[in-house]
């Protein structure tokens, strides 16, 4: 997915453009135990409170390609036949209204996910999108229609504690104390399947993650069992590492400033170009830097 296709389904999630009837989910406690289930209708939710867990779920669509939106690919094998595409497949063809498939893919969630001490919601909804018509000029044709995107999309949000405060109770005219517990913003979350040239691509699914450096391998795979690609993180890292050890002593600051500047020039270049796929380096591309910062023909090769 790149980012127009993002940004197109996050404009679905307002009450007057989404096709979601309910919204599914539950509450699990610190000790991997559910406590209560969410089964609630959009249609009789009072405004705020379904604004609220559209909002929740829009955020699962959040941040940067790379980053904290990462691209899962399934192999062929898996699509054809495994458990955990079959799962996958059956919350979205039965739109989440089978209990028992609900119930599987929460425990999926609930053994593998750690986020220590913190109790936290998990929250499913299912939308089918009548994917408007695009012309040659890249306009959309909001009268005609290619396709119907079924999609499901999920995201799990830590339960805290809010601190005693003083409160109005409006019955009593008083104030009191008052405490409670609060849904956070997503820790991470997912959209399956994949929203590709604006169509359903079932080999990928799209998992968020709010801090790009924990990505949350755990969950991905119980549910995807797969592999996810670096994180950030993890490729800066790497990279690091590499320049470092394959210049050994040509790794001066003049070098190091001129790979960085170079990088920072290729970046402005491709936002100008608004081009909504991401930019990625090759190997050919990072040789080419290497060169132009003045180093060494061997050292480039290393």
């Amino acid at each position: 997915m790149n980012t127009k296709e993002i940004s197109e389904l996050r404009r679905r999630f307002r009450l007057d453009r989404n096709a979601i009837s309910r919204i599914h989910g539950c509450f699990v406690n610190s000790s991997h135990e559910i406590v209560s289930y969410i089964d609630e209708s959009m249609g009789i939710l009072p405004q705020d409170e379904a604004e609220k867990y559209l909002n929740l779920l829009k955020k699962s669509l959040s941040g940067k390609l790379g980053k904290n939106l990462i691209d899962i690919v399934f192999s062929s094998e898996q699509v054809v036949d495994s458990d955990e595409h079959r799962l996958l497949m059956a919350l979205r063809s039965t739109e989440l209204k089978d209990s028992a498939v609900r119930e599987a893919f929460y425990q999926k969630i609930i053994n593998s996910l750690d986020l220590g001490d913190s109790n936290y919601l998990i929250l499913l909804a299912h939308d089918a999108y009548d994917v408007p018509h695009k012309n040659k000029n890249d306009e959309i044709d909001a009268e005609a229609s290619d396709s119907v995107f079924s999609y499901i999309v999920c995201c799990v949000c830590p339960v805290k504690e809010r601190k005693v405060e003083l409160g109005f109770f409006p019955g009593d005219n008083e104030f009191h104390s008052c405490a409670g517990q609060i849904v956070a913003a997503p820790e991470l979350g997912f959209l399956f399947p994949a929203f590709d040239d604006r169509a359903a691509n079932i080999y990928n699914a799209l998992f968020y993650s709010r801090k790009p450096d924990e990505i949350h391998q755990e969950v991905i795979d119980s549910v995807f069992h797969t592999t996810a690609p670096m994180s950030a993180a993890e490729q800066k890292n790497i990279f690091d590492t590499a320049l470092t050890e394959a210049l050994d002593k040509d790794c001066s600051y003049d070098v190091v400033q001129s790979v960085h500047e170079q990088i920072r020039a290729r970046i402005e270049d491709h936002k100008e170009t608004h081009d909504p796929e991401p930019l990625e380096l090759t190997v050919s591309d990072v040789g080419i830097i290497l060169a132009n910062s003045g180093v060494d023909a061997g050292k480039v090769e290393a």
